[in-house]
């Protein structure tokens, strides 16, 4: 049989030991526990077990709290981390499928903004005609007339 990997999520730590790490009293985790802001996982006996992902979350809570943060905007903080790691994490999963994309299919069209907004195809390696013209621009006039010149761009 296999031994289970440990990582920094990996609930190894009891309470007093996590108290410890994380430089606070047992009761004080214990709170944080209650109101949900650092929630360890249990075991079939219902105590706690904390990673050393939690014990960081606790360090990062006593710092917070120390410069004058509310629970509540402590909580709110450590969720919106918890959206930004998420978020980074799903970046770099659609840059490699990007970059997979590419590399299977080098033929692809690439696309660009024209003068008007619109979108525009271009082959591999070319650029839009850059302009130094300067061009009023009115909202809600998005179907204004063209220029047989210059399809791109109005009158």
């Amino acid at each position: 049989m296999a031994t289970p990997q440990m990582d920094r999520y990996t609930p190894v730590f009891a309470i007093a030991a996590a108290a410890e790490l994380a430089e606070m009293h047992p009761q004080t985790l214990r709170q944080y526990d209650r109101i949900g802001l650092v929630s360890p996982q249990r075991t079939r006996g219902n105590t706690r077990r904390y990673s050393l992902h939690d014990v960081e979350q606790l360090r990062e809570v006593s710092r917070l709290s120390a410069d004058g943060l509310s629970l509540e905007g402590i909580r709110r903080v450590l969720q919106l981390e918890d959206r930004v790691r998420e978020l980074e994490g799903r970046v770099r999963e659609l840059e490699r499928a990007l970059s997979d994309e590419l590399l299977k299919h080098p033929e692809r069209r690439v696309f660009a903004a024209g003068a008007a907004g619109e979108v525009i195809t271009l082959r591999r390696g070319t650029r839009v005609r850059r302009s130094s013209e300067v061009v009023l621009w009115r909202p809600g006039e998005r179907g204004a007339e063209r220029s047989p010149d210059h399809p791109g761009r109005p009158e």
